[in-house]
């Protein structure tokens, strides 16, 4: 059984707030989880001290026991101090020019 501390979302249509729980790898995103370790709100400002709430005494256990964080909550808790920040790579690599249309601003800038 793999672990996972992830976002399960709650909360009414456009006013997101999620949980941040630790859960089976196989249960559905807002289905079964074993515990909740905290919240996020990202309707408040990104200082208020109310956005982000962890339970680092219970991460850290989970994270000892084997539990993987999601990309957005190793996010959190690289900010907070717990774990290493994950590496993010450049973004977007989709939007970028195709080749066509780097080469002729190549040649208007040449």
């Amino acid at each position: 059984m793999g672990l996972k501390i992830r976002l399960a979302r709650a909360g009414a249509k456009k006013r997101p707030y999620y949980h941040i729980v630790v859960a089976d790898s196989r249960s559905p995103r807002d289905g079964r989880f074993i515990e909740k370790v905290g919240s996020y709100n990202p309707m408040l400002p990104s200082d208020h001290a109310d956005r982000l709430r962890l339970q680092e005494d219970k991460i850290k256990e989970w994270l000892g026991k084997g539990a993987l964080a999601t990309d957005r909550v190793a996010k959190f808790l690289g900010k907070a101090g717990m774990i290493a920040m994950p590496a993010i790579p450049e973004q977007p690599v989709q939007s970028k020019p195709k080749k066509k249309a780097q080469e002729r601003a190549a040649a208007a800038a040449g």
